[in-house]
């Protein structure tokens, strides 16, 4: 996993490659709204690009995951399914309901039963490498291919490649700090429960992280986001636990009135938490705070599990879960 986390920036390289050379059918309509079915390590990266062209966007662009296909999806939506393995049974359920309602589905895979459907039915679709030991390290792939779908089909006027390659420029630069960093908030984290909180604009990135602790660290925890945090969870903050380690994640733009949230979220939570923790992004746009922070937290995921002594790429008990559901036939 430190390796595949190691090659994130080599990853989106390699992705912006594949995606500026796509070949898709150009638009005959104008879609009404982007739904993205992934689950996921694949999910996540519909997440990201959600966030990131929230600003602009001139329509919907709207994340499931679930095996229903919404009931709005008709003849004039855009759909993407993304899964990286190509067999998630989740997005081809939702997939497969989605076909009879005309709407133009782009598929992006390495493989598997959704490569294999697209070829078969004329769809469209961008096929990722196959050589990645586990989906949740390939969020490159599934985010910059959305992007370029965007990109392709006129859905989004925004420079986002220079955004791309100054976050490359930033990580490859950056490593032994990114590492170094990484490192002291895993010996921060060890042992505690961890509480993440962001504003809601880089809630994607507080998600991650949470996966990434379950996943590679082989730990539970739970994020939140503000404002939305401070009508509830708030609240919940009235008895000490010095297990509990809350990190916020920052960015020197956030909305000023978030800003000041923020300030005062962590007093109040500082007299209640064992360990309260700030770490800011770093970067010019959206994009680039985002993968910057992306890329440190995976590494710190990473380190973590060192720490815990647990395999991060074991996931033997989704293997199980998947296993079993495959005994059951609906």
């Amino acid at each position: 996993m430190f390796d595949m986390v190691k090659r994130f920036p080599a990853q989106l390289e390699e992705a912006m490659k594949i995606g500026s050379n796509a070949k898709l059918t150009p638009l005959d309509f104008v879609p009404k709204l982007v739904f993205v079915a992934g689950m996921g390590g694949s999910g996540i990266g519909a997440d990201f690009v959600a966030s990131f062209i929230a600003a602009e966007a001139k329509i919907p662009y709207l994340v499931g995951k679930s095996y229903e296909a919404p009931a709005f999806i008709d003849k004039e939506s855009l759909v993407i399914a993304s899964s990286y393995s190509g067999n998630t049974e989740e997005t081809l359920s939702a997939i497969d309901q989605i076909l009879h309602t005309g709407a133009r589905i782009i598929c992006v895979a390495s493989g598997g039963k959704l490569i294999a459907m697209a070829k078969e039915k004329g769809l469209d679709y961008i096929q990722v490498p196959d050589n990645w030991a586990s989906p949740r390290a390939c969020l490159g792939y599934s985010t910059v291919a959305q992007l370029y779908i965007l990109k392709h089909l006129g859905l989004w006027e925004h420079d986002f490649e220079t955004e791309l390659n100054q976050s490359i420029k930033i990580l490859k630069e950056d490593t032994p700090q990114i590492q170094e960093k990484a490192k002291h908030l895993a010996n921060t984290l060890f042992n505690k429960n961890t509480v993440i909180y962001s504003s809601d604009r880089i809630e994607p990135v507080s998600i991650r992280f949470r996966q990434q602790i379950n996943e590679n660290a082989k730990r539970l925890c739970w994020h939140h986001v503000i404002p939305e945090m401070n009508h509830n969870e708030l609240v919940g903050w009235r008895k000490a636990d010095p297990t509990l380690a809350v990190i916020f994640l920052r960015n020197n733009d956030d909305h000023p009135r978030n800003e000041l949230r923020i300030e005062l979220t962590k007093e109040v939570v500082s007299h209640y938490a064992g360990t309260t923790i700030e770490l800011y992004s770093k970067g010019h746009s959206l994009i680039e705070r985002s993968l910057y922070l992306v890329h440190l937290l995976d590494y710190a995921s990473v380190y973590l599990a060192d720490l815990n002594k647990v395999d991060a790429v074991e996931v033997k008990v989704i293997d199980f879960l998947k296993n079993e559901l495959s005994k059951v036939i609906n």
